[in-house]
C-alpha cells in the first residue's frame, strides 16, 4: 500500500514540510516512489519498518 505525503505526515504527527525536509537531510528516512509525474508515494511497510528501527535504537 502506498501513502501520500499528507497521509505520511498525519501518521507520524509531523507537518508535510517536515516530511520533505527529512528526505533532504535524513539518509535513513524512506524515499518516495514516483508513481507518475508529480505523484510521489511511500510504501507503508517501509515507513513502518523505519519507525520500528527508531524505536529499537531509542530502546
Amino acid at each position: 500500500m502506498f501513502i501520500s505525503d499528507k497521509e505520511l505526515a498525519a501518521r507520524l504527527s509531523i507537518s508535510r514540510s517536515t516530511v520533505w525536509r527529512w528526505i533532504r537531510e535524513n539518509h535513513t528516512f524512506p524515499r518516495p516512489y514516483a508513481l507518475s509525474s508529480g505523484c510521489k508515494r511511500w510504501k507503508l511497510t517501509e515507513v513502518d519498518e523505519w519507525v520500528e528501527t527508531l524505536q529499537l535504537v531509542r530502546g
